[in-house]
């Protein structure tokens, strides 16, 4: 990923999760906010709950490749935070990706065919 579509202080990891909202998965975290910016950012995280620095490694790594084929589709002006579970690593490849999927549908970070957000209704 293009260092211009990255989160990297920790103050901005720190203000998307002050401001942001958070939707839960069993493998993952995703923290989304609004930014200034005409792009999205994203930052990836592994907590030392997931393990050793070998296991956070390999459970950043997945995210990102399950990242990769969905940044066409994710909707300008919002930074992302996605922090991975310790259940992550073990999980089928289908499994991360169908749940990254899922959470950035929820957060309305997708965008649809015909250029809006991914929302789903809510009455």
């Amino acid at each position: 990923m293009q260092r211009r579509f990255r989160l990297q202080r920790a103050s901005e990891f720190q203000r998307v999760r002050r401001r942001g909202t958070s939707h839960a998965h069993p493998l993952m975290v995703v923290v989304v906010a609004p930014n200034a910016e005409v792009s999205f950012r994203i930052g990836v995280t592994a907590s030392r709950a997931v393990g050793t620095a070998v296991n956070r490694n390999r459970a950043r790594r997945r995210l990102r490749a399950a990242l990769h084929p969905l940044l066409p589709a994710l909707r300008p002006g919002v930074d992302l935070v996605i922090t991975a579970r310790r259940p992550l690593l073990e999980a089928p490849w289908a499994e991360v990706c169908a749940a990254l999927r899922v959470l950035l549908h929820r957060a309305g970070c997708l965008m649809t065919d015909n250029g809006q957000s991914g929302t789903p209704d809510r009455d």
